[in-house]
């Protein structure tokens, strides 16, 4: 799947995280592992064992999962590199994502087992290529792939607004990006942090 980035000549390939793509992934999230070392465990791991762990500990998280497959999200490529990253599959795949005290837990109890409900969670994206449009083609791309994987829902819990672009907060995405993408406000548990979804069937 190609896309092109607007006023950029940059080809961007978007492309699911696979064991031979780990290298590009590693390059992207960098030696401290993006967001503080989280290496984008943040909703995989309960929060007594996040507060444990130090980045190493979640890096090997995240690649025994990518390893054991399948893919846990989609990487934006360009000239052969990682330029951006979107967590992406079924609710059951991110257990914290699903808790009842969250913004983002699920409208019914049994959405966060259902195999077709599909969750956007996060994204990081390398510093040059923010501020350009790539989170709206990482969603297009996850748009197709859960429609593909035959999913009937696709949520994302994201945030209106920041007063900086490059806030680590913007790590769930901007609620712009889902709306320009059809996704529709479903829920409100607490404001500025609406939950989404787009129904794919």
């Amino acid at each position: 799947m190609e896309h092109d980035l607007g006023d950029t000549a940059d080809s961007i390939e978007v492309l699911p995280l696979t064991p031979d793509r780990w290298p590009l992934f590693e390059d992207l999230f960098g030696k401290q592992g993006a967001c503080y070392g989280c290496w984008c465990t943040h909703f995989r791991l309960r929060p007594a064992v996040r507060r444990e762990n130090d980045r190493e500990r979640n890096k090997d998280v995240i690649r025994n999962r990518v390893e054991t497959g399948p893919p846990p999200g989609l990487l934006a490529i360009s000239g052969g590199q990682a330029i951006g990253w979107m967590q992406l599959g079924p609710r059951a795949d991110i257990p914290e994502w699903n808790n009842a005290g969250r913004v983002s837990a699920p409208l019914l109890q049994e959405d966060a087992g259902d195999p077709r409900i599909w969750a956007i969670s996060c994204f990081f994206i390398r510093a040059r290529s923010r501020g350009k449009g790539l989170s709206h083609v990482l969603v297009a791309g996850g748009v197709a792939a859960a429609r593909e994987a035959g999913a009937r829902y696709l949520e994302a819990c994201p945030m209106d607004q920041s007063k900086d672009s490059r806030s680590i907060g913007l790590f769930v995405g901007s609620t712009r990006v889902f709306e320009k993408a059809g996704f529709k406000t479903v829920a409100t548990r607490k404001i500025g942090r609406p939950l989404m979804r787009l129904v794919l069937d």
